[in-house]
């Protein structure tokens, strides 16, 4: 059994107290497959690259690969610390305080028992990720703890956090449990890479205004709409309204004229499917969607580019381009590549913060040539 700062990696550590809940906070994960077809939706994080990246930063990557994080919905929660922790913030510019000072996003924080964390309002995105050493250890259901508020499934008695809440938190694992006692140093992500997510997806527009840009692939049923109906939709600017959630964004914009006037059979509905209702205004839905519906589906929003969705606040512009699922293939795995190649670079820099990581220097010598070499503990 690997003990680290009198912490058994594996076992469950003191509570998270919910000081103030912010304005819609829930336990999420991965998100809970293969119930669809009883009428569950699948839930989950909106933005799964910040999620990612959130417990990548405390560690969390090496003890599953779901752990549950908090998922805030531009003003954040208040958090009061039971125990000496990891914590880490992700997802757009939230302004993030420990004790009353400000920290900074997108790093690993040592929190100490009886500190609180806050996470105010967003300055750029709408959502971020909470992510903390161990992971939010609420009770699964259907093997998830991702809540889902519509059947009250899930996470926190299957409901948004509010002040008085305790939330079980996991134990460590060995990255964090080394951090905490000074061993590692604290991950942080590149500020390249922040400036980046920060801005992900937006473009200038002719007008002087910004926009998202948000890759689609035609279909499943574009055959209800025309040539020219499909073109205008992709050259057409539309604005996420005010009716929108986790469940779908209803869009504003130039209405979407069918070709096809027949009903539809009702199928199944996608994390990014683009519905055209009668009145022609997309709907696109999201990580709570309904498992089925009787809408034509326009498009579907490439899989790289949900999390540019789940940044998206109502009033900002959104603008579609269509790629093939091809070309959506691969910006999927140059996204991954891109993701393990930051987050080691974390690890790595995490490794080489530690003073006198230096364990052992050793003189080698390879076919006549002396080589200096050092190893650094892990």
């Amino acid at each position: 059994m690997n003990v680290f700062c009198g912490i058994s990696v594996g076992e469950t550590m003191a509570g998270i107290m919910v000081i103030n809940g912010g304005m819609l906070t829930t336990v999420q994960d991965e998100g809970r497959y293969g119930y669809q077809a009883s009428g569950v939706q699948v839930s989950g994080v909106m933005d799964r690259t910040a999620a990612l990246l959130a417990n990548a930063l405390v560690g969390n990557d090496e003890l599953s690969e779901d752990a549950a994080l908090l998922e805030a919905t531009y003003l954040g929660p208040e958090l009061e610390f039971g125990q000496d922790a990891l914590a880490a913030v992700a997802g757009g510019m939230p302004d993030v305080q420990l004790g009353g000072m400000p920290v900074q996003p997108y790093r690993a924080i040592a929190v100490k028992a009886g500190q609180r964390l806050k996470v105010a309002a967003q300055k750029s995105g709408l959502r971020a990720y909470i992510a903390v050493s161990g992971g939010f250890a609420t009770d699964r259901a259907l093997g998830s703890r991702s809540t889902n508020l519509k059947l009250g499934l899930g996470g926190y008695h299957g409901r948004k956090l509010a002040a008085g809440d305790v939330l079980p938190v996991g134990a460590p694992g060995a990255y964090a449990a080394k951090a905490l006692s000074g061993k590692a140093g604290l991950r942080k992500l590149p500020s390249s890479y922040v400036d980046a997510m920060a801005k992900r997806g937006i473009v200038s527009g002719a007008d002087g205004g910004s926009s998202r840009q948000i890759r689609v692939i035609l279909g499943p049923q574009e055959d209800y709409f025309s040539r020219q109906s499909i073109a205008a939709f992709a050259e057409a600017a539309y604005t996420v309204s005010n009716n929108s959630d986790r469940m779908g964004y209803r869009l504003q914009g130039p209405a979407v004229e069918k070709a096809k006037q027949q009903d539809l059979i009702t199928d199944g509905i996608a994390f990014g499917s683009i519905q055209i209702p009668p009145d022609g205004q997309p709907i696109i839905m999201l990580a709570d969607h309904q498992t089925t519906g009787g809408y034509p589906k326009l498009a579907t929003v490439a899989t790289v580019d949900l999390p540019l969705l789940a940044q998206s606040m109502p009033g900002d512009r959104l603008q579609f381009r269509l790629i093939s699922v091809q070309e959506a293939q691969q910006l999927l795995r140059q996204q991954h590549e891109a993701m393990v190649e930051v987050i080691n670079q974390m690890k790595e820099q995490a490794v080489l913060a530690v003073p006198g990581a230096v364990a052992k220097q050793f003189r080698l010598t390879i076919n006549g040539e002396a080589f200096d070499v050092a190893i650094r503990q892990m």
